[in-house]
């Protein structure tokens, strides 16, 4: 049994879904990873991670269509705007999703479907770099 941990650094440009799946199949690579777990944990409280579709750009589009009429940057409701108007609305955006991704790893691939990206959802209107712990615990 291996264990293993890695930081990736995910830089932004502002409020949008940043593919990094490519990044973590090099770390898989190079490490030579075969059967197991991968846990990403995104190290942040206005930014979330996601697997979703990777083909067509229109579903990100539409998720971030969604949000902007969910959760409005803005609202009259929101008291904590310590960093501007996206500030409240970012850490709902983040309760609403997630920080953490679990992924099997197997035959030194990650188990994603075809169409499946791995992706960090930066939900601030300014860039950031966005620090994502990766563990791996398997063969």
């Amino acid at each position: 049994m291996r264990q293993a941990f890695h930081e990736l650094t995910v830089s932004t440009r502002g409020r949008g879904l940043y593919d990094f799946t490519l990044e973590v199949g090099k770390w898989i690579n190079a490490n030579r990873f075969q059967d197991g777990l991968l846990t990403l944990h995104l190290r942040h409280t206005s930014a979330s991670l996601l697997i979703q579709e990777n083909a067509d750009p229109d579903v990100r589009r539409d998720l971030e269509a969604f949000f902007k009429r969910l959760v409005p940057d803005g609202d009259a409701l929101f008291i904590h705007t310590t960093e501007g108007d996206d500030d409240m609305a970012a850490h709902i955006r983040t309760t609403l999703t997630t920080v953490n991704v679990g992924i099997p790893v197997r035959h030194g691939q990650m188990a994603l479907g075809t169409w499946q990206g791995i992706y960090l959802w930066e939900h601030r209107h300014h860039g950031h770099s966005r620090k994502v712990a990766l563990h791996f615990i398997g063969e």
